[in-house]
């Protein structure tokens, strides 16, 4: 399995010589089977230059999920070439939770006075169906869903293949429960053993004060998951719009003390653009 990570920020694009190393593009991650079935987990501004890419391999086929509909999760659809192809076919997989379906909501983004053209301008073939908590396949991976802990819900995903697997967290609120979340041991089960395990990771202890219940969680508590649940490898993700290169740098240095007294063996790191990994 191969993970690539377009987008890592949170909240809104950034850009300048103090977010260089980590990036400033919104959340989206493309997954690849050893068969080659591509996986595009949302669909913030990162998923531009996946976009870009996938025109230029000629990928006719591919699925798109999308953990929830908040602004940073879907605004680079627009801007998706993809979507504009003839002859290309993309599944769509999500939980619309309260609105009616990911068909209605990209219909919203892609309707005036937010943007020029309609859905009905795409020349793909788009193919909508919901999920939940029922576990699926796409291709030779197999796809756990789970709730987050966020503000008008969202999911998180487990993506196991042979005998690797990877859990992908963004907005997840590990310090509060939300309408929908869970208890934070049912994270610690869900995540248990993965070998990767990227996790929103968005304040410290201070910014975590003045925005709880934001629904974002303050890293050493996505740090503490990631040692309880006795995972391989450890992303810190959904990073804030406001944290320079050398604040991430601080959160994963002070990351790894705390990893180091548990006397665990966790590999930490921070998750930025063009971050990739084959388990």
């Amino acid at each position: 399995m191969y993970i690539k990570c377009w987008g890592s920020r949170g909240s809104i694009p950034v850009s300048g010589q103090q977010f260089r190393r980590y990036g400033g593009d919104t959340t989206c991650m493309e997954i690849r089977s050893k068969n080659g079935d591509i996986i595009v987990v949302d669909a913030g501004s990162g998923i531009r230059a996946l976009g870009n890419k996938l025109v230029q391999e000629k990928v006719k086929h591919f699925t798109m999920l999308f953990t929830h509909a908040h602004w940073d999760h879907i605004l680079g659809f627009p801007f998706f070439h993809p979507v504009y192809q003839k002859g290309v076919t993309i599944s769509i997989k999500g939980c619309p939770f309260n609105l009616a379906s990911y068909r209605e909501i990209l219909r919203g983004l892609m309707s005036p006075p937010y943007f020029p053209v309609g859905l009905e301008a795409i020349k793909a073939k788009l193919q909508f169906s919901s999920i939940n908590q029922r576990a699926f396949r796409i291709g030779s991976i197999k796809v756990r869903p789970i709730f987050i802990s966020h503000p008008n819900g969202g999911l998180g995903f487990r993506f196991e293949e042979g005998k690797k697997s990877f859990v992908f967290l963004t907005d997840n609120e590990l310090g509060y429960i939300h309408d929908m979340g869970l208890e934070f041991g049912a994270y610690v089960d869900f995540c248990n053993k993965t070998d990767l395990l990227i996790h929103d990771a968005e304040f410290d202890k201070r910014s975590y004060k003045l925005f709880r219940l934001f629904g974002h969680s303050q890293y050493t508590d996505a740090v503490d998951l990631a040692v309880k649940a006795e995972v391989g490898q450890f992303g810190l993700f959904h990073l804030n719009k406001e944290s320079t290169d050398d604040t991430v740098d601080a959160m994963v240095k002070d990351a790894h003390k705390i990893i180091s007294k548990s006397q665990a063996s966790v590999r930490c790191f921070a998750v930025g653009n063009r971050f990739e990994i084959s388990l």
